[in-house]
């Protein structure tokens, strides 16, 4: 297969269940790296909510951030696509949100902000420690969030909002989708739903990247483990880990192992012929 790039989600992707990326992956990255092939981090996080593992990867130069709604050149440190929610309509779906029994966020400008009292039942609303701490990590707690939110007249990144009950969770989903149906309704772990504009996907990312390195989708592997990966699988040549989600394992061209048998390393020796698990380790 004349693979170009490599696009690799993230949790529970290429990093495995203690947010690590093994040696045998980040070498097998180093390989197709060596080979002429981009390595392209594709996430729902803002940039600097990324790991400093994946961060600092030397070979990385593009970045999909927040699902696609910016791409990121790390050499130039350019805003190459920016796919936003505009502040009235961020505000029509907080008032949504506001009637459900949900806590919810939003990420502006890189940073992602929660009112200081949904903030408080974090732990009523994220039973994963993984993703609980990550999320009290990474959220600025406001007092006033719609207030903050109107007073900065900001466009949106994402919506994200976390359902303790599941049939209201995916109640929920469908009825954003029928009502919001300009946004991306989407989901990236197993009680969360997120929203961004329509064109803020991993499929039009991965589109865009093909295009400025002068490559075919088909010519890009495609990694992901959730929802919000099934555009980037559907575009390029779709590799699910064996822990994804029941429905992108039935969309995937190709399934792999799992994030913690690295099952990323296995998939680009597979298909990428030139390069053996021999080779330089890292360094």
């Amino acid at each position: 297969m004349d693979v170009k790039l490599i696009f690799l989600d993230l949790d529970g992707t290429l990093l495995d269940s203690r947010k690590q990326i093994s040696k045998k992956n980040y070498d097998t990255l180093a390989r197709a790296a060596a080979h002429g092939i981009h390595i392209v981090p594709c996430t729902g996080r803002f940039y600097n909510g990324i790991p400093e593992n994946v961060r600092a990867l030397p070979f990385v130069r593009y970045v999909v951030t927040v699902n696609g709604a910016q791409i990121l050149d790390t050499k130039t440190g350019q805003a190459l696509v920016r796919e936003e929610i505009a502040p009235e309509q961020a505000e029509r779906v907080y008032d949504r949100l506001d009637a459900l029994p949900v806590i919810y966020d939003c990420f502006v400008d890189g940073a992602a902000y929660m009112d200081a009292r949904f903030y408080a039942q974090i732990d009523d609303y994220i039973t994963e420690p993984s993703v609980r701490s990550m999320v009290k990590a990474l959220r600025q707690p406001v007092p006033d969030f719609r207030g903050l939110m109107r007073s900065r007249h900001a466009a949106v990144q994402k919506i994200q909002m976390f359902f303790r009950d599941q049939t209201q969770r995916h109640a929920a989903w469908a009825a954003l989708a029928q009502v919001f149906p300009e946004l991306n309704v989407t989901s990236s772990i197993s009680n969360n739903v997120e929203l961004t504009a329509k064109r803020a996907n991993k499929g039009d990312a991965l589109r865009f990247l093909c295009r400025l390195c002068r490559a075919q989708p088909q010519q890009a592997l495609a990694f992901g483990d959730s929802d919000n990966d099934r555009p980037m699988l559907e575009a390029g040549f779709g590799v699910a880990m064996a822990n994804a989600d029941e429905a992108l394992l039935r969309a995937a061209d190709y399934v792999t192992a799992s994030n913690d048998e690295d099952g990323v390393a296995a998939a680009i020796v597979h298909f990428c012929t030139e390069i053996s698990e021999a080779g330089a380790g890292r360094t």
